[in-house]
């Protein structure tokens, strides 16, 4: 074994970026290469050791845990391959977004749709489903080509359309549980401008017209305050320019002093004083401005997020969207609870991979926060009740109490996905707490 992946006592825990998860390995190794994580691997499954590999830590879920091995992405890093013929880029598993993104963008490539953090790494974001909104254009997973999966003896599995097809299409999204992914092959584009336009929007407006403003743009999403009628739009169209990019005060203002470190600051009082949340919510609601600008799409699609939360996000079916958005709504009044967190709406079309959220149907997605520190549970469990009646299926990645007997009734393919787990590690080296509840055994 070389240098690189002895695995070593652990000399500390790790924790999520949240800070609700915190675990402690019997060891930490951080490959460089596949071949170095593949030794790894078969030496801890050998000792008898669980293996999960971890990313940037933002998922709020445990699937990541383990009390066995823990393997760190941040040597697994960069582009390996780009084929402009084939539209094509390659990069190594633990290569941030960030990277990705800044990377494609200075060869003129890009993503076609993208979430809005770019701090998870690409592994991470696929494996648990991460997804922005789209009329067309779905979740980063939708987006893969192919993968490299190191399974539970430390076998290399190259994955694609046409290559261990099967298992191609479970680790798109696989928790985790196949394997230890590697490297990812993404599809890719020229780059393009899209024009974002950001404006408030009554509650009832929003409701009402949301099927109009989804097939009308090509990314729309909206985020509601709760104790009040407001809205934040979002529509991100693709333009031919020119670029208009925000200002460098204007988007500081809005990006970081209001959407971070003012926000930062009402939600910590919030927190301290609970009565004030509503007063607190309506002028969070007005502090935010309409704008119009023009960039590249990592730097629309994407923001920072600096204020640390708990979420929990439900996929609907796309018709029961608004109907379980009032019921949201009316159940935080007759709580009385007290939710100074905006609730955010997104939208995606349907896919073919097993255990994606918007598998076989066109999405909804309905996400609930508190701010870190905050009681959540009240709120999350009446909303997850009220999400539940409609269908939803968890984000993967985001707190919920669901198990493996509610999820095999919402995912039509999830004995597919059981499958592919059972052949590929049926020791299961990849298991922990987490995949045991939402996979069972």
């Amino acid at each position: 074994m070389t240098a690189t992946t002895r695995t070593a006592r652990a000399s500390g825990a790790w924790r999520n970026w949240a800070g609700n998860v915190t675990v402690r390995p019997a060891g930490t190794v951080a490959p460089a290469t596949t071949e170095e994580l593949a030794e790894a691997v078969a030496r801890a499954a050998a000792d008898g050791l669980k293996v999960k590999a971890v990313g940037t830590g933002h998922s709020f879920t445990t699937a990541a845990a383990t009390d066995g091995l823990l393997i760190r992405p941040e040597r697994l890093t960069g582009v390996r391959a780009v084929d402009r013929d084939a539209g094509t880029v390659t990069v190594a598993a633990g290569t941030t977004l960030r990277r990705l993104n800044e990377t494609l963008s200075a060869r003129g490539l890009s993503l076609t749709n993208m979430g809005d953090i770019m701090e998870q790494t690409v592994s991470g974001a696929v494996s648990t489903g991460t997804h922005g909104t789209g009329r067309d254009s779905g979740a980063i997973a939708a987006q893969l080509r192919g993968l490299e999966l190191v399974t539970a003896d430390g076998s290399v599995l190259t994955c694609s359309a046409v290559e261990n097809t099967d298992v191609f299409a479970a680790a798109r999204v696989g928790l985790g549980a196949l394997g230890v992914i590697t490297a990812l092959t993404f599809a890719v584009e020229p780059e393009f401008l899209l024009r974002a336009r950001e404006e408030p929007m009554p509650f009832g407006r929003v409701t009402s017209e949301f099927e109009q403003l989804v097939a009308e743009n090509e990314h729309f999403e909206f985020y509601w305050f709760p104790h009040t009628d407001s809205c934040t739009t979002k529509r991100n169209n693709r333009s031919a320019g020119p670029a208009a990019p925000a200002g460098r005060v204007s988007a500081w203002v809005e990006d970081e002093l209001l959407s971070n470190g003012l926000f930062g600051a009402v939600c910590a009082l919030g927190r301290a004083v609970p009565a004030a949340v509503p007063g607190i919510a309506r002028l969070s609601s007005r502090a935010l401005s309409a704008r119009t600008y023009t960039d590249v799409p990592y730097r629309v699609f994407t923001s920072p997020r600096r204020v640390r939360f708990l979420e929990m996000e439900y996929a609907l079916p796309r018709a029961a969207a608004t109907a379980a958005l009032r019921e949201l709504r009316a159940m935080i009044e007759r709580k009385g609870l007290r939710i100074g967190f905006p609730v955010e709406v997104r939208t995606a079309p349907a896919d073919d991979i097993p255990l994606s959220t918007a598998s076989g149907r066109d999405t909804a997605y309905i996400a609930v926060h508190m701010y870190r520190g905050t009681p959540h549970r009240a709120y999350f469990t009446a909303a997850e009740q009220i999400m539940l009646a409609h269908g939803g299926r968890p984000h993967w990645g985001k707190l919920h109490s669901r198990d493996a007997e509610y999820l095999a009734g919402v995912y039509p393919r999830f004995g597919e996905f059981a499958a592919v787990r059972d052949r590929l590690d049926p020791h299961r080296v990849f298991g922990n707490d987490y995949l045991r509840r939402v996979l069972g055994e």
